[in-house]
């Protein structure tokens, strides 16, 4: 046999499709490289398919113009006493290159064979049935290439590299990489350190770069050169990583994606960034609104007259501002917006630097002296500080929030950042929502200077305002988040998820206020009914509209639709925060009791040990009672997680663990309820102890319930049938989910 390096270097898989990075039309995601241990070894019996650990697991990613190479370190360690002899398989991409394959024993190079799809799909089957473990499914129908490894030492380590070339694509202005770093199940423990670094190198100027499945650090060396770097200590990846980026194109670029299901309307993530010069961005006008009751003394009177001096430094030429400081009245530094030139702005420093704490928290007065300032020519936006509630003038936050809405500051968005707990949510929150801005909140011992320095340099440089987003052209739009898009600033994005009906090509159109003249933007996009390839929207689209939903209960009182809702979506999405997972508790026991439901298609009621349940669910209960709260620290928690969900931008964010929904199993493991959630193909499974089920069999109407023998020839001649399934049944040996409108449920 010819050594991997010299064969494989030179061999390229081709398939009739499209490559499998290419955004509209990916199929299922592959995997790195991992090392099964066959039971049916002599060295092997008695230990279990995947005893290894994964030590580290580095991924170094160059894209140069379209064409990317990613190369993969791994090093494995056998915790056992026992010597061990495994193969390691890596399921190759479609229209990949392997570079390089690295592995040496007793220093010499480890032979490996190349399997096509249909040769590969025997070797899974095979594995699969002889391990009683169906993990590997999730890459049925996928080539590979797999090498013996002999020995691995007991408490011993073994380290693959391996590279692979392919060439991305472009689609409705998106150029897509997937790495598939959903890696948990092949390592018996945590991974110790977890690291994607890709490095872009692109011909035009890069517009915009952005991962909607994590949080990542984005470093811009040049126009045309971004890095970006993701990493993580001690986890267990369940999420395979997504970046997508574009490049320069007029004045703003639009990337959308799309994803699909038979018989839903369509989901669409779409984002919009401004690549326009300095020169080009929007003058404004900008009052500062502050605190100076007696309960800002001490440190947060001092942050804040530092983070006031950054914001005043920072103001463009041709920006026009104002101070107000507030406490038992306001008091303004000019009585008007004042040009930022030199002397304003040296008298603004003084005024500052004199600022002392004393005094009640007057906010109507406040408020009413700042939405005085706009003159309605350009847009006028209002920073407004407090660590407090109203307690002189008007203290009622309705009447409050209804003197805004009368006083027709149509140009106003009022940003409130607040000060520690003794706030009230509801007014700051109000105000936001009314005038379509953010809030931010401080808890007590995290720095003001840094928060309120961050917001400001977020929105010191408007570019397009008054935004609106349209589809023509047979597609259209419903169910949008944001509900009202705010303004465009310089160096940020703007990300809208909803859902669509109709298909194929139509007209994208972007219009709102460049330096005060109406503009519009038009971009062909298409719609696709077929992609496959983009599961994280359904989720991310769900935890924004659930957020919302979350927001009006918060607001507004507990309307049952809404509730009703709320529930329905945040199970169907697996979108669990310690607000919606008691909602989801009590409609499955009403389900229950009045016989709705079998108590065995529940979800959550059934994760946690019955020891662990009782506790779990009454901290449940606890945080969705205190999310109603105007006021103290668990309101101020619920607000801002509230609206985190609502603006989500990656599945990090949106679905990221709650210590409150952690539980000790029956081994004595601390377990975050979340861990018991997968989704697949856009929807929530739940692991309830006993298998895992899908929450759209609650459902269903007098449905078809086709029940198979796991491992059985049926199992085999459903996958073969059904490939878009094997992402349910590599979850386990016991699952019920839905198929073409009937349930299958897989047992042992």
């Amino acid at each position: 046999m010819t050594p991997i390096v010299s064969r494989i270097s030179r061999t390229r898989l081709r398939s009739p499709r499209a490559a499998l990075l290419v955004i509209a039309t990916a199929t299922l995601a592959w995997s790195d490289g991992f090392i099964v241990i066959p039971p049916d070894r002599p060295t092997n019996r008695d230990i279990p398919g995947f005893p290894l650990e994964v030590r580290y697991h580095h991924v170094d990613v160059t894209i140069q113009n379209m064409s990317a190479l990613t190369a993969i370190d791994q090093e494995f360690y056998n915790p056992t006493g026992r010597r061990l002899e495994g193969t390691y398989i890596f399921p190759i991409p479609e229209g990949a290159v392997i570079d390089k394959f690295s592995m040496f024993i007793d220093g010499k190079e480890v032979q490996a064979e190349m399997l096509d799809a249909t040769r590969a799909r025997t070797i899974y089957e095979d594995i699969v049935r002889r391990m009683i473990d169906p993990a590997l499914l999730e890459y049925y129908g996928k080539a590979l290439f797999k090498a013996r490894i002999f020995p691995i030492e007991p408490n011993g380590a073994k380290r693959v590299k391996i590279s692979y070339r392919q060439t991305l694509d472009r689609d409705n202005g998106a150029i897509g990489y997937v790495y598939p770093l959903n890696t948990e199940k092949f390592s018996a423990a945590p991974v110790r350190e977890v690291s994607v670094r890709v490095s872009i190198a692109a011909g035009d100027a890069i517009k915009n770069v952005y991962s909607p499945t994590h949080e990542v650090d984005i470093v811009r060396k040049d126009p045309t050169h971004a890095t970006v770097s993701f990493e993580a200590h001690d986890v267990k990846p369940d999420r395979d990583f997504g970046l997508y980026y574009t490049t320069a194109s007029p004045k703003f670029g639009l990337s959308l994606l799309t994803h699909a299901a038979p018989g839903e309307d369509g989901y669409v993530f779409l984002n919009v960034s401004p690549a326009l010069s300095t020169q080009e961005i929007d003058e404004k006008d900008v009052t500062f609104v502050l605190d100076v009751s007696g309960s800002m003394a001490g440190a947060k009177m001092e942050q804040a007259r530092k983070s006031l001096l950054f914001c005043i430094a920072n103001l463009n030429p041709g920006d026009r501002f104002e101070i107000i400081r507030f406490s038992t009245e306001a008091q303004a530094l000019f009585g008007a917006l004042t040009r930022a030139n030199r002397p304003a702005l040296d008298k603004a420093r003084e005024f500052v630097s004199s600022l002392r704490p004393i005094g009640g928290t007057n906010i109507e007065e406040a408020l009413d002296m700042a939405l005085r300032g706009g003159d309605g020519t350009r847009r006028h936006t209002v920073l407004f500080v407090t660590d407090g509630k109203p307690t002189i003038g008007q203290t009622d936050e309705t009447a409050l929030l209804d003197a805004v809405k009368r006083s027709g500051a149509t140009h106003t968005r009022i940003f409130t950042l607040g000060i520690g707990d003794d706030l009230n949510t509801h007014l700051l929150d109000g105000l936001t929502d009314l005038t379509h801005a953010y809030r931010t909140y401080v808890k007590s011992g995290e720095d003001l200077e840094v928060k309120l320095s961050d917001l400001y340099a977020k929105l010191q440089s408007p570019v397009l305002t008054d935004v609106k987003i349209e589809v023509t052209g047979g597609v259209r739009l419903a169910k949008t988040y944001p509900r009202e898009l705010p303004d465009l600033f310089h160096g940020s994005s703007l990300t809208v998820l909803g859902r669509f009906t109709g298909t194929g090509t139509a007209v994208v159109v972007l219009s709102g206020m460049l330096r005060g003249t109406p503009r519009r933007f038009t971009y062909d996009c298409t719609f696709s009914s077929s992609a496959t390839g983009t599961d994280f929207i359904p989720p991310l689209w769900a935890a924004r509209r659930v957020g919302y939903l979350l927001d009006q209960i918060r607001l507004h009182g507990q309307d049952k639709e809404i509730v009703d809702e709320c529930t329905s979506l945040a199970r169907q999405y697996g979108i669990i925060t310690p607000y919606t997972s008691y909602l989801i508790l009590e409609d499955e026991a009403a389900q229950v009791s009045t016989r709705r439901m079998r108590a065995e298609d529940g979800t959550l009621g059934l994760m946690a040990p019955r020891a662990a349940a009782p506790a779990m669910e009454r901290r449940m209960r606890e945080s969705f009672d205190a999310m109603k709260q105007k006021s103290g620290g668990a309101g101020v928690r619920a607000s801002a997680d509230v609206q985190g969900l609502s603006r989500a931008e990656n599945m990090a964010t949106a679905l990221k663990d709650d210590e409150s929904l952690s539980y000790t199993d029956a081994s004595g493991a601390e377990r975050a309820l979340s861990q018991q959630i997968k989704h697949v193909l856009g929807h929530a499974m739940y692991n309830t102890g006993s298998g895992w089920v899908d929450p759209r069999v609650q459902s269903m109407k007098s449905p078809k319930t086709r029940r198979i023998q796991y491992g059985s020839p049926e199992y085999f001649a459903l996958l073969a049938k059904n490939p878009e399934c094997a992402g349910h049944l590599s979850l386990g040996k016991n699952v019920k989910f839905v198929l073409g409108g009937e349930i299958v449920e897989v047992r042992e």
